[in-house]
This record gives C-alpha cells, structure tokens and sequence, in this order.
C-alpha cells in the first residue's frame, strides 16, 4: 500500500484515532511513558488504547514479533484505528511489514516529532527546517506499488539505464533537499552577519535551552517584555526569537529563545535544526531552563546536555530552576565557585526571582558585584551618564567641593572597563580601592 507522508498526516483536521505501542527492550534505556502519550496528545491523537510490550530483543521484521503483530491488527480492527504509533525508531522495512500486517498506517518516534514541528512551525525559516527533515525522514520510506510502469524492462529497444519512478521520486527528493539546504544556508549565513555586527559592538548573546515544556518562552516573554506564543505542550515554540534589550549593570544584550529538547531527538533532526541551534553554539552564556517539578527532572537535564555535547556548545551554563511556585522552593542563588554562580531557582509563572536569575546572569558576564563609592568631579558626567544607564546606582550625593558622590553595586571588571575606557584617574574616582585594580594594561585589554 502507498503510504501517505508525515505532512498529509498533519493536515487532517479531525482527531485520528491512535493505538500507541511502547516497548521495553532490555538492551535499551527505559521510557518515559507518559511523555509519549503527551506528544501523541499534542499532535492531535484521539488515543484509544496504550500498550506496554516486554521484549528481549527487537525483531528484525516487526520489531515487536509476529505473534504481537497479529495481536495488535486485532485490535485495530475491533477499535477501528486509523493510526499505530512506536515510541522508536523503525526501520523502513519494519514500518511496511507492519502496515501490511496491520492494515493501517504506521508511524514511528521521529515521524511524530517531526507531524508537531509542521504544526508548530510558523516562520518561513521554521518551515523549511521542517520540510528538509521530514523529507530527509520520507527518502528511505519511498515505496512504489505500480512496477508495471517501470521503464527499466527487458526487451528490443527496452534495454538501457532507464529509470523506475522510485528511482524519480528519490532523484526528486534529492534535488528539492538541495534546493531546502542552499535556502537554509543563506539564512545562516544571514545570520553570521547579524552575530558578527553584535561581536564587533561587543553586545554578548543570551540563549535559553532546555527540555520541551520547561517554561522557556515563558521566561523569555518576562525578561525580554515579548509575547512568544507559549503554551502548557510539548514543543509550544519552534522558531528562533532574538531580542535586543538593556540588562542591569551589563547594558546591551541579545537574549534567544530556542526550540525545546526531548529525550531520544533522532540525530537527522539535530541536523535539520542546525541553523536554530546555531544561536546556542554562539552564544555568550547558556541558560539552561529546568522544569524542577518534573519527576524525571534528572534524565531531562541529561537529555539537554547529550544534545548540547551533540551540537558542539561549549559556552557557559547558568541553570535556571523553573517552576518552584509548584515545588515550594525558595528563591535563591547556589554558586558554583565563590565568584560563579551554578544554579538560580525561580518561577516565570509567578514572577518569583526574576530579580536573583538576573543578578546571576550579570555575574556570569561580568563578575562577582560588589559595592563602591565612587567620586565624580562635574567633567566626569559621561561616566555617571553610563553608570545610569545600566541601572546600578543606588544613592547620589554631593561634596562641598561639588563632586558627585555615588554608591553603586556593579562587578569590578565592568567598573574597571568604564574607567580605562573613559581615560579616568582610578585613585581619584574609587580612593583607596583604587589599589584593587593596580594591574598591567595589558591583561585588562585581553579580559574586555
């Protein structure tokens, strides 16, 4: 039979009634149950039954055995469903014997992943991703049922190269991925440029990661005042979203929001989402959102950082404690060294500490804060003019000779910068904390 792909699946508007098939193979780590059921829920299944099998080891044929096989066409045939779903990866002659056995259409982990990102995927950039994927998915799969219009037949005049219409529809999925890869490219390449632009303005970048419903968009809608869509499902947002916005006591900074991650992410799908993640792999600091509330917390964590590891990312990592309004958690920073901080609990939903999560961001960048006191002679308004803009002075006062006397909480690294690069006396503006930045210039130029 001539099985439809994974983009007419995603068109139909009505519930399609499902049977899902989990199995637990020794050999293989354990699966998250529930979490399958969730993403057959997000792509629009009307799930009419969930079962458990145990196996030794996959059948080369059927993956779950023959006896199995026929156990589950009876019920396909008794609940009348439109659709078996394997929470693993078939292979393409697994996936036909089992539509032939079943007699109904059959999809895969990857083939599910892959119908909710075509749903999800709103921008052009978005969808092209999802198409090189789903093609890249569809090209093993092809299967032709009208040998009889074969050209490549024996016979006077017959003989020859030819060519079999599986051959054409695979020489045409090649050249359309082309075609999908050089549109991608360009996007990357559009992007090189705007990341280049914001490293030559010194403007760091900012990129939320995690696992898929962790809160993510959530949290970038408050810290960047956005309206990403974001929604209680798997893989809510698809689309890159960068923001420009000033943070306190960093000024500048690009802040990226990112498609979730999810256990057992097939790596041609890491591949077609490269122009994505891109933004993770350049990134000045990673923030990695946990969903502390969930009971498999640990294997999402490890999850984020298989592909993070898979990716080649390498920049920082800040972990972001999410949802601690459910876990009744406090707000808090523990650092990981006594100048960096490892982990911030917070929630995005309740607003619960967004202010500690963006001390702990400006402490990534920049450093350790601390308190000084500063004195600023009426010529050094440039300086105090900065100090304002990132929003890091607390009290303001004046001398009799007419200084400014401020008090700021920044980190001494930034202070430092906006001092060399004002060309300013340290003794006269920090006093006697002036001998805490009594270093070569030359190491200060190699840290700004």
């Amino acid at each position: 039979m001539s099985k439809p792909s994974v983009i007419e699946l995603q068109q139909k508007k009505h519930s399609e009634k499902v049977i899902l098939v989990s199995v637990a193979v020794q050999m293989l780590e354990d699966l998250d149950t529930e979490e399958f059921a969730l993403l057959a829920h997000s792509a629009g299944a009307d799930i009419l039954q969930h079962l458990h099998i145990q196996r030794n080891r996959p059948d080369s044929r059927f993956f779950i055995g023959s006896g199995k096989a026929d156990e589950i066409a009876e019920l396909v045939s008794e609940l009348e469903a439109e659709l078996v779903i394997f929470d693993h990866t078939l292979t393409p002659s697994q996936e036909r014997n089992l539509e032939r056995i079943l007699k109904c259409r059959v999809i895969d982990r990857t083939g599910l992943i892959l119908d909710i990102f075509a749903q999800r995927a709103r921008t052009h950039e978005g969808k092209l991703q999802v198409e090189l994927a789903q093609l890249d998915h569809l090209a093993s799969r092809l299967v032709r049922g009208r040998s009889n219009l074969d050209s490549q037949k024996g016979g006077i005049g017959l003989r020859g190269p030819g060519e079999t219409l599986l051959e054409t529809d695979r020489r045409l999925l090649r050249i359309r991925m082309g075609q999908l890869k050089d549109k991608l490219e360009k996007v990357r390449l559009t992007r090189i440029q705007g990341r280049a632009a914001r490293q030559k303005a010194a403007v760091p970048t900012v990129s939320l990661v995690g696992y898929t419903n962790a809160g993510k968009s959530t949290l970038f809608n408050i810290l960047a005042g956005s309206d990403v869509y974001a929604a209680d499902q798997l893989f809510a947002t698809l689309d890159p979203t960068l923001r420009r916005l000033d943070w306190d006591g960093i000024g500048a900074l690009v802040l990226a929001d990112t498609v979730g991650f999810v256990r057992n992410l097939a790596h041609s799908l890491v591949e077609s989402f490269k122009a994505t993640l891109e933004e993770t792999l350049e990134a000045t600091l990673l923030l990695h959102v946990i969903d502390s509330s969930s009971p498999d917390m640990m294997e999402q964590i490890e999850a984020v950082e298989k592909v993070l590891k898979e990716i080649g990312a390498d920049a920082p990592v800040l972990q972001v404690y999410n949802k601690i309004d459910v876990t009744g958690e406090d707000p808090k920073i523990i650092y990981a060294e006594p100048d960096r901080p490892g982990r911030v609990y917070v929630s995005a939903h309740s607003s619960l500490g967004l202010n500690l999560l963006k001390q702990a961001v400006q402490e990534c960048l920049t450093g350790q804060i601390q308190s000084f006191d500063l004195t600023l002679k009426p010529a050094y308004g440039k300086l105090r003019n900065q100090l304002y803009a990132l929003n890091v002075i607390r009290t303001e006062s004046y001398d009799d000779a007419g200084n400014l006397l401020l008090n700021v909480r920044i980190s001494p690294q930034k202070l430092e910068q906006l001092i060399r690069q004002a060309h300013l006396p340290m003794e006269e503006i920090l006093g006697n904390k002036a001998e805490y930045f009594k270093r070569p210039l030359e190491e200060f130029e190699i840290k700004s």
